[in-house]
């Protein structure tokens, strides 16, 4: 098989899995593993505000740790509910970076995303009348949540396009389009996209963003779970399994001299 064939037969594949998740009916997500966090997590209907959060805290941790953070910071404070956002708008900032710092820092940066989060609480509370949900409620297009994402303090391109990704893959948020939202680069994606032979082995950051709105327009975050789950599970950086990998037979890296 030709590289150009391999490359587009492969590019099918990954769609096709996206999608396949989509349609089926929606399920609980494991953000952490603990069920008391994960259910916080879940309920986007009463507590909003700690999905939007938590997608603030994961910023050079590992992800289940960030995830976990609002419902950490439950139990330190007493309190992280939706009916008491107004008190935990008002919080001092001192009282707040306790909360992250003892018994232990409950993130790498527990300072810088103290601040991240009293913005964010005042943001909600103010721009959007106490309830994170109307950052996307209404059917917006894609556009439209990343850039209200981007609002927050300590958001980028990456968590904002990850956060509107799970909204609409995980939660079935229904938005009038997906154009708009990116894969969420990371070390994973990048792995993964270079061995597959998508992109050269040290393209940047928007090359391959670019390249996933080349391959699929229409929803270029189509690619993002199925990639990352193969890095984080399968596609590691040293001695990747590509035997147990579903995609091998089209891979780059696996069929040596037909890769970027």
């Amino acid at each position: 098989m030709l590289k150009l064939e391999r490359v587009s037969s492969l590019r099918d594949q990954l769609v096709q899995e996206g999608y396949d998740r989509l349609s089926t009916p929606r399920a609980r997500v494991k953000f952490t593993g603990e069920k008391e966090a994960d259910d916080l997590l879940n309920d986007i209907d009463l507590h909003p505000h700690a999905f939007v959060v938590a997608c603030i805290m994961d910023r050079q941790i590992r992800a289940e740790k960030a995830w976990r953070i609002p419902y950490e910071l439950r139990l330190r404070l007493g309190f992280f509910d939706f009916a008491n956002l107004a008190r935990l708008a008002e919080i001092s900032p001192e009282k707040l970076n306790e909360a992250m710092l003892q018994p232990t820092p409950i993130h790498r940066f527990p300072n810088e995303m103290s601040k991240n989060i009293l913005f964010a609480v005042h943001r909600i509370r103010n721009e959007f009348c106490g309830n994170a949900a109307a950052i996307w409620t209404g059917k917006p297009s894609s556009a439209t949540i990343v850039r209200r994402f981007l609002e927050f303090r300590g958001v980028g391109q990456k968590i904002a396009s990850m956060a509107a990704n799970i909204l609409v893959r995980d939660f079935r948020v229904a938005v009038s389009d997906r154009y708009s939202i990116d894969i969420s680069v990371d070390v994973q994606i990048t792995r993964v996209f270079s061995r597959m032979g998508f992109v050269p082995k040290n393209a940047s950051v928007d090359y391959l963003i670019f390249r996933a709105r080349e391959l699929h327009p229409e929803y270029p975050g189509i690619f993002d779970l199925v990639l990352w789950e193969l890095g984080r599970e399968v596609c590691r950086p040293l001695q990747p399994a590509c035997v147990r990998c579903r995609f091998s037979n089209l891979c780059a890296h696996k069929n040596v001299g037909d890769a970027s």
